[in-house]
């Protein structure tokens, strides 16, 4: 039976600020990625979000992201690779110790906003990432945008020896180059559940992405992302998940299956 995984941005609320809707979407997903308290999220919410994870047989994820919590970690910082990789590995290290708090394994690590785009195709970074990663837990699976980069991310990781993982976003638009289109452009977010799901299901059956010009790219695509902080998250990922099990694809978390 064919495989694929639904993740979902999780733990991004901080003190008395809530973001997101993680306890109705953690039902229908199956990794989180928690924020680490660098761009959002705080230990209260890492613990309570590994808890929530954990009760609902979600793999849990780390999500690090730059020290940037005005800016949600959506903003550039000029960082050298020796900074990206001891950023990244402070806060495995923290997701790590929630989890050994509630005796679950960490599952992945998925870098969060301006610091994943920023290091999708960029070698240096990508080997800061990945050296954080093996440094700290080598069976942990680093998750990267699919496309393009696939031959260079396998290349690292495979001379880390470890594993790693390739995502798409149903709920994003993305370019004739493979990159997500910006949010800052119109119809980069897809609210539509229905729309979502139809390209969720092209995703998972036939590891294919429509770009804004209409043309078709063809990636490995291992899990599918999905956003908790878009207003139609519930449905959205509701909608998806009945699409994708109902043509007969299973959907279990990455550990399951990513070798």
């Amino acid at each position: 039976m064919k495989r694929i995984d639904l993740n979902c941005d999780m733990g991004e609320s901080f003190g008395a600020w809530t973001m997101g809707m993680d306890g109705e979407v953690i039902r229908h997903v199956t990794s989180a990625n928690i924020a680490c308290g660098f761009h959002a999220g705080d230990p209260r919410v890492m613990y309570e979000t590994v808890k929530l994870a954990k009760a609902h047989g979600v793999g849990v994820g780390a999500h690090p992201g730059y020290p940037d919590l005005a800016g949600f970690g959506r903003r550039n910082m000029d960082c050298t690779p020796e900074e990206v990789r001891d950023f990244v590995a402070y806060q495995i290290g923290a997701m790590k110790a929630f989890c050994a708090m509630h005796g679950v394994a960490l599952q992945h690590v998925k870098p969060h906003g301006s610091l994943y785009n920023a290091s999708v195709g960029n070698e240096a970074m990508i080997r800061a990432i990945v050296e954080a990663v093996a440094g700290v837990d080598g069976d942990v699976i680093y998750l990267a945008l699919g496309g393009a980069q696939e031959p260079l991310v396998t290349k690292i990781t495979e001379e880390a020896g470890i594993r790693v993982a390739f995502e798409a976003f149903p709920d994003r638009a993305y370019t004739p180059e493979g990159k997500l289109a910006p949010r800052s452009l119109p119809g980069a977010v897809i609210k539509d559940p229905e729309v979502a799901a139809e390209r969720a299901l092209r995703m998972a059956k036939e590891g294919k992405i429509v770009t804004t010009d209409g043309s078709i790219l063809e990636m490995r695509i291992d899990t599918i992302c999905v956003h908790g902080d878009n207003p139609s998250a519930v449905e959205l990922v509701r909608t998806i998940r009945a699409a994708i099990e109902g043509e007969g694809i299973a959907v279990v978390p990455m550990s399951k299956f990513v070798k």
